[in-house]
């Protein structure tokens, strides 16, 4: 009894520990990436959005409303989406996506194509979202159609195709990366 009860005290701990190894610039990252969900239309918790400044706060940023951001109780957290809001804009963090929606889903498609690239966005779920939040609406343009491949590749994937999951997340990969380049020369 007395050890389990040991185990517990040291969670919270560890739990510290781990969050502290944030860096400041990790956290301005976090910050940016869930801007740019929002941005986008994707719904992101106010228990994500505390827990961004929470973390942010810990690795040292500073802002005025941070604190405010990561110590919102949680009968505070409809107040959470406002206070991160005033965080970005202090942080010169906000993201606008442009005004026409085609323009809008194209960036939408860049940035999750970016993050298939660098690795921190799994290929299944980035392909996917750029088969059915971006292709769909943009009438699947020929520049989207590997990646959309991909999505149906990875989605529909069974062990009997004699090819490697990995294999096909790597094609992802490598297909999020041209879609990637051929922006920059366009």
């Amino acid at each position: 009894m007395a050890s389990a009860t040991a185990d517990v005290r040291a969670f919270p701990f560890q739990m510290l520990t781990e969050k502290a190894s944030m860096t400041g610039e990790d956290a301005l990252d976090q910050f940016g990436h869930i801007a740019r969900e929002r941005a986008f239309g994707r719904h992101v918790g106010s228990d994500r959005l505390i827990q961004a400044g929470l973390d942010a706060l810990i690795a040292g940023v500073e802002s005025p409303s941070l604190a405010m951001l990561a110590g919102l109780l949680r009968s505070e957290e409809p107040d959470a989406p406002e206070l991160f809001d005033h965080v970005l804009e202090e942080l010169g963090l906000l993201f606008h996506p442009p005004a026409d929606p085609r323009a809008a889903k194209w960036a939408m498609a860049y940035w999750i194509a970016g993050q298939i690239a660098d690795g921190s966005l799994d290929p299944a779920a980035g392909t996917h979202l750029i088969w059915a939040d971006v292709a769909y609406d943009l009438g699947y343009p020929e520049e989207l159609e590997p990646l959309v491949r991909c999505a149906h590749n990875l989605d529909g994937w069974e062990e009997s195709w004699g090819v490697a999951v990995e294999e096909l997340n790597g094609e992802a990969v490598e297909a999020a990366r041209r879609f990637l380049s051929t922006s920059s020369a366009a």
